[in-house]
């Protein structure tokens, strides 16, 4: 009888062996093992962050809806009542006895034509515009302080573009939204420029911005102007609307079911207007900044090229072209 051979024992053995521990080992994985797969591990992280991250999302936009809430219940309260007694009734009261109307509208043009140049928000001087003359001749006041609040800045960016290119270097965002002003032929300047002033882009800073683009003058007072028509009328009635209710609380004025109503419906007219105007300009400003971004792999050196042309060089083609 042949003995087996040393080295074949060894091999069956260790063959024998390997599949056990094979066999035991796939057992342990599969059975009894505490450890997660290795596709379950790849799975579940990413869904449980994002989890994290929605419950975050949701947490923090309940908060500053709450924190909202609670600040214009205390404004309400506390904030509206000192604000007619101590601000719009006084100003009222001075308006009525020491300044003529036509020196009371050069005021407020003066006021609408400079506040921006110094970031100044301008939107007291259009509620008392409305306030005192009304739609007709409060638009026309609007208006032509605006204009003039739009073209001073403008000029004057003009001399300082090199510091503000690099002031806007800050926020390469912000800077490729503006960029999209200059971009394509008129028409398509004054569209992207009436949207802006439509959309929640601080106006003031805008003004000075665009300097840095190829955006041509023209384009820009037209779209600027075209841009102010809806605002103007909402802040006009806001005005009209503050003057009802403080003649409501210190003049001992009832309203009407018909004033009531008139003002209520046209109250909702004007919140879903300015909500409507803005989510449309904020929207299209985002088709624009994706389209943009989707043709032009190199947005950042394009943006950098377009603010970098000397300031004499600009001035030759921009002014009023």
């Amino acid at each position: 009888m042949k003995m087996p051979d040393s080295a074949e024992m060894v091999g069956k053995d260790r063959l024998n062996n390997g599949g056990q521990v094979r066999e035991h080992s796939e057992y342990v994985r599969l059975v009894i093992s505490n450890e997660p797969r290795a596709g379950e591990g790849v799975t579940l992280q990413p869904q449980a962050g994002t989890k994290h991250k929605s419950f975050i999302c949701w947490t923090k936009a309940i908060l500053w809806c709450s924190i909202t809430i609670l600040i214009l219940l205390i404004f309400a309260k506390w904030g509206v009542p000192f604000l007619f007694e101590k601000v719009i009734l006084p100003i009222m009261q001075w308006e009525a006895t020491s300044l003529d109307r036509p020196v009371l509208a050069l005021v407020l043009i003066a006021s609408l034509a400079f506040f921006p140049v110094f970031l100044i928000p301008s939107g007291p001087s259009m509620w008392l515009a409305g306030m005192i003359f009304g739609y007709g001749i409060g638009f026309i006041i609007i208006m032509v302080g605006t204009t003039i609040g739009m073209i001073l800045p403008y000029l004057i960016g003009l001399l300082f573009r090199e510091q503000i290119h690099q002031w806007l270097m800050r926020w390469p965002k912000k800077a490729a939204m503006i960029r999209l002003v200059g971009e394509g032929n008129w028409f398509h300047q004054f569209q992207v420029v009436t949207l802006f002033r439509v959309s929640p882009f601080p106006y003031t800073i805008f003004n000075y911005a665009v300097v840095v683009t190829s955006l041509k003058f023209w384009p820009y007072l037209c779209g600027s102007v075209a841009g102010m028509v809806p605002e103007a009328f909402i802040y006009i009635y806001g005005g009209r609307l503050i003057m009802t209710f403080a003649d409501m609380k210190y003049g001992n004025h009832q309203m009407t079911l018909v004033e009531i109503t008139y003002n209520v419906i046209s109250f909702i007219v004007a919140i879903f207007s300015t909500v409507a105007f803005t989510v449309y300009a904020k929207r299209t400003l985002n088709e624009l900044e994706r389209a943009e971004a989707k043709g032009e792999a190199s947005g950042y050196d394009h943006i950098n090229f377009e603010m970098e042309k000397p300031p004499l060089e600009r001035s030759k083609h921009l002014a009023f072209s």
